[in-house]
């Protein structure tokens, strides 16, 4: 597993817009439409979505909402040439301490039941499954579960946090 150098995550904006979407393409069977990502970065208060960017080319982007005391992963992507490169995991810890920076105290979000890695990387960073969602994806049918993290401003969250933080390469 090797990491991409010089990753550098940012906010998403209107001009990353189409590179977002070839990705979605890539990567999802039902793809958000443009107008989404439009709405979501220009009216969506409780919003926040990055890109991840090399050589300032988007290889990557995550979305979620804040509200209240819960943040919800909205949509997390990686190119398929730069998976297993560190890259989710880098917009992941973004979204994290997004979250923190907005007051909120827990992460979910849903992920297919197929979709081993992913959960693989939520469960690393302290999520855990809490629930199913049956026939959750409309494209196929597929379950979905509902992972939750515990408090991200207690202990052992934020002991565990901030190591596998420092653990990654920058």
């Amino acid at each position: 597993m090797k990491a991409v150098a010089s990753v550098q995550i940012e906010p998403m904006r209107l001009e990353d817009i189409p590179r977002v979407l070839e990705i979605e393409r890539q990567c999802f069977s039902t793809p958000w439409p443009r107008d989404a990502y439009r709405r979501e970065l220009q009216e969506n208060r409780s919003a926040c979505y990055l890109v991840a960017r090399q050589n300032g080319v988007v290889v990557g982007y995550a979305g979620m909402w804040v509200i209240l005391e819960e943040a919800h992963v909205t949509t997390l992507a990686v190119e398929p040439r730069y998976r297993r490169r560190k890259v989710g995991e880098r917009l992941l810890v973004a979204l994290i301490e997004e979250a923190r920076a907005r007051g909120a105290r827990w992460v979910t979000l849903e992920v297919r039941r197929s979709n081993h890695a992913a959960q693989a990387l939520y469960r690393k960073y302290g999520f855990r499954e809490v629930h199913v969602r049956p026939r959750y994806y409309s494209d196929n049918g597929e379950d979905a579960l509902i992972m939750w993290t515990g408090n991200i401003w207690e202990e052992p969250f934020r002991s565990q946090f901030e190591a596998l933080k420092a653990a990654l390469p920058r």
